[in-house]
């Protein structure tokens, strides 16, 4: 079903079209949703938008979400501040939260250097860490961006910063999943896995 250019419908379809993952006939779909459900609940969605938009911002010590100047993890007085675990994105920080075992601090790069897209350090506050690091208290600094090459090229930078400054850094491993057959292991995951390997 098309939808007019022009229109009401049309505009709402052209915003939901510029939000991740959501192509033209999904748009669509959650635009033709909206006009048919209860006013009430498309007022519930239009205000937790507003609200969130109102209400959080990125926290002044680590770039994480927060309802105030600091996120609940930089407020928590129980978490190891000798600890800074760096990654790109908020929702990585939740994924790590959710599966526990991690009691240090964080630092959101909020994306990851890509010369190409006009990134460079001072978009992903490289030097927000490095002051953080010059503060003093802080031991390893374990970098955690995506196996990408941008990924790959942020931690490599990173290092190369923080290095000086005599903190330990790291890189989480990447390598085998538990519970998978090493022969359907692709052969980036086999060679980084090896690279990886620890003592036992």
């Amino acid at each position: 079903m098309s939808v007019d250019q022009q229109g009401l419908l049309a505009k709402l379809v052209r915003e939901l079209v510029r939000l991740p993952g959501i192509g033209q006939k999904s748009a669509q779909r959650l635009a033709f949703h909206l006009l048919k459900a209860e006013r009430e609940d498309a007022m519930r969605l239009a205000e937790a938008i507003q609200a969130v938009k109102d209400g959080l911002s990125f926290c002044r010590q680590c770039r994480n979400i927060a309802e105030g100047e600091l996120c609940e993890f930089c407020r928590d007085p129980k978490r190891d501040r000798s600890k800074i675990l760096v990654i790109e994105e908020p929702s990585t920080l939740y994924a790590i939260e959710r599966a526990g075992g991690y009691r240090g601090l964080y630092h959101v790069l909020l994306g990851v250097l890509s010369p190409l897209d006009g990134v460079g350090p001072s978009d992903i506050r490289a030097e927000e860490l490095l002051d953080r690091v010059k503060a003093g208290g802080v031991e390893e600094v374990i970098v955690a961006t995506n196996p990408t090459i941008e990924g790959e090229a942020t931690a490599i930078y990173l290092t190369r910063l923080l290095k000086p400054h005599h903190v330990r850094v790291t890189r989480i491993a990447y390598g085998i999943p538990v519970g998978m057959d090493i022969e359907y292991a692709d052969e980036v995951t086999l060679v980084k896995s090896i690279e990886g390997r620890r003592d036992l």
